[in-house]
């Protein structure tokens, strides 16, 4: 009496469901690395997802992690679409269970003097998926320079998910924004350190936070710089990690250098910098002899340790982004 139902069962052993991804308001589809090491969040564009992405290969714009391109469902998806299978494959159960029991109620003899009557209650009648729901925008939209796919991101990009171009000029952009982050971010910071770790180690984060600025642009521009030399050949090993050297090396290749695009007294003051740098990597910033003659700064001597203040992170940054800007004119090929 129960043939409806058994049929039911069986039709779910063959069953499947489809569950639709929702794009946000700017038409841009949820994605997520697939290495557990990074399951970064980012957005691709629908229209670019479907006609510009490969379904070989993705790359994720973080980490570089490449995986074909039906591995890229963000976690939260996954789950939903779990959760609405079960719904769906329940729904079907449920409806199999009815139809077994208005079955069973028809064949009941009429005029009998014992009738017997079946009822079900409860289940779930939904035999449909709903969609999965797009999370919030991203503000930071990107446009890849080589196969201009459009894709979203919170924070940083290095990769373009659908060619894996690692973008020279857009790392370094987002390597001086992380420092102009954690630049103006350093009030917040003591603020909230000194009320829950206290005033003194606060403030050791804050000067730590303001000394690690130097050594990130100085290493962002060393990356950049590698990028842009490819095409002039292989650059010696941290030459652009020396101002003098790394000039002498752009000037060989494009006939121009530093000092066309700074004044004497900014590319002094960068030189200034970059010793400061290299003292607080290899001297833990305690002041020698060779940074006093290498640097000109006059201003320490011999045993003193170096203070890295506010406005020397904010120069570094402007000078970086003055020089970044005219090495991309005059460098690219």
């Amino acid at each position: 009496m129960f043939e409806n139902m058994l049929k039911g069962l069986q039709n779910l052993d063959t069953m499947t469901v489809s569950v639709e991804v929702e794009t946000d308001e700017k038409g841009y589809l949820d994605k997520q690395c697939p290495a557990s090491t990074c399951e970064f969040i980012f957005k691709v564009n629908a229209e670019d997802w479907k006609n510009i992405v490969r379904d070989e290969a993705v790359w994720c714009p973080m980490c570089g992690h490449e995986a074909p391109a039906n591995q890229w469902y963000t976690i939260a998806q996954v789950e939903h679409a779990k959760s609405e299978a079960v719904q769906v494959f329940a729904g079907q159960f449920n409806q199999a269970l009815r139809a077994g029991v208005d079955q069973f109620n028809r064949r009941q003899p009429k005029n009998s003097f014992i009738s017997m009557s079946m009822t079900l209650k409860g289940g779930s009648n939904r035999t449909y998926a709903m969609p999965a729901k797009a999370a919030e925008a991203m503000q930071l939209e990107i446009a890849c320079d080589k196969c201009s796919c459009r894709f979203a991101v919170i924070g940083s990009a290095y990769f373009c998910p659908s060619c894996g171009v690692n973008s020279v000029l857009r790392t370094y952009q987002d390597s001086l924004r992380k420092i102009r982050a954690k630049l103006e971010s350093e009030d917040i910071v003591r603020q909230a350190l000194t009320s829950s770790i206290g005033k003194d180690d606060a403030e050791l984060t804050c000067r730590s936070m303001r000394e690690t600025c130097l050594s990130d642009g100085v290493t962002a521009f060393q990356r950049y710089c590698e990028g842009l030399y490819e095409p002039y050949g292989k650059a010696p090993f941290n030459v652009f990690q020396r101002i003098d050297d790394g000039n002498t090396l752009w000037r060989a290749a494009i006939g121009v250098g530093y000092e066309d695009w700074l004044t004497s007294v900014e590319l002094q003051a960068l030189k200034i910098l970059y010793q400061k740098r290299h003292l607080l990597a290899h001297c833990e910033g305690i002041v020698d002899q060779k940074y006093v003659e290498k640097s000109g700064d006059a201003t320490y001597k011999p045993g003193q340790r170096l203070v890295v203040a506010g406005a020397d992170v904010a120069t570094m940054l402007s000078l970086l982004e003055k020089l970044g800007a005219r090495l991309q004119d005059a460098a690219t090929p």
